[in-house]
């Protein structure tokens, strides 16, 4: 049984017991978590301490000043001893097999990279949506649309090679993705196994900080002409109005 190490970085604490407990009680044993703590209260420094305490193969790494989501998994992947990288992000859920599940999917296919549909809820656990899982994505398909959620997402370490999160307020993961796809696509599970809390506070919820990421994404780390990211930034924008019209 192959070691997975499970990356959390942490800035608001208000969902993370529930986040930990579900990657902690994952059916697959052989497993380390790494918490990479990314905010200066150091109340709920204290808090995670208690919540950690005496949790076997769990390691916390406090960052001296908020360096964001994408920078924090990338000391959490630097620190990581196992062959295969897990995201979690500190508001969302596993169920107890996504491990066991993904790990035995990606073995017995050969593949590197590997995702799955997950459920969309708000803040009160209430359900919204889904996003299904297309059984094979291509660096092409997910310029158009990213369709993967991080905190489905498993890799093997040895394919990530120097790879990084660059740092960006949002869109961090999708950058990553594409690099990853320029190597090899992407295979998914089209079943459940994450729960993905949409939260109206996040970062994540800002259009305006979206919109100026996105551009970024094409312009600057994909290396298209002005014209062609904001012709880009408009499809990525219809595509997830589409997602989220769609039931």
């Amino acid at each position: 049984m192959d070691l997975v190490s499970i990356i959390i970085p942490v800035y608001n604490i208000i969902f993370f017991r529930e986040a930990f407990n579900s990657a902690y009680n994952q059916s697959y044993k052989k497993k380390e978590i790494i918490i990479i703590y990314d905010n200066n209260k150091k109340e709920d420094l204290e808090i995670i301490n208690k919540i950690i305490y005496k949790k076997k193969n769990t390691k916390l790494i406090n960052n001296k000043k908020n360096l964001g989501a994408g920078i924090s998994r990338n000391i959490g992947i630097k620190y990581s001893k196992g062959s295969y990288i897990a995201f979690l992000d500190a508001d969302d859920l596993w169920s107890r097999k996504k491990l066991a599940v993904q790990i035995n999917f990606m073995k017995k296919n050969y593949v590197n990279f590997c995702h799955t549909t997950y459920r969309i809820i708000d803040k009160s656990g209430k359900f919204l949506n889904y996003r299904r899982a297309k059984k094979i994505l291509n660096y092409k398909y997910l310029l158009k649309s990213c369709d993967i959620g991080l905190s489905t997402v498993i890799v093997k370490k040895n394919f990530l090679k120097n790879n990084k999160f660059p740092k960006l307020k949002t869109k961090e993961d999708y950058v990553f993705w594409l690099k990853l796809l320029k190597q090899e696509n992407i295979y998914g599970i089209d079943k459940a196994y994450t729960v993905w809390r949409k939260l109206d506070n996040s970062l994540s919820s800002s259009y305006c900080q979206k919109i100026c990421d996105a551009f970024k994404v094409y312009n600057f780390y994909e290396r298209f002409s002005v014209i062609q990211s904001v012709f880009m930034v408009l499809r990525l924008s219809y595509f997830y109005l589409i997602k989220n019209l769609s039931k």
